[in-house]
């Protein structure tokens, strides 16, 4: 899925497929997760959003089902 950088402390990008209503999030850590059944106006008004850490936390992290796609790569010591 393509996914837009976008300006936040927490998010470095966002992407959303419409065909499936999924939005998935790839967070500063490097870990990117999928949201299901989320509709189109929820990712735009991420989007949208002043702070988008703000609104990830009240209008989608307990709301729609996720799935972690991705982990950050571990760092070797």
């Amino acid at each position: 899925m393509k996914r837009l950088a976008v300006h936040s402390t927490m998010m470095a990008s966002v992407g959303y497929d419409a065909n499936q209503a999924t939005l998935e999030i790839e967070f500063r850590t490097g870990d990117v997760y999928e949201y299901f059944e989320v509709p189109r106006e929820v990712f735009q008004a991420l989007l949208d959003a002043p702070s988008k850490g703000r609104f990830f936390h009240a209008e989608i992290e307990a709301v729609y089902r996720f799935a972690q796609v991705a982990r950050a790569p571990t760092r070797r010591r």
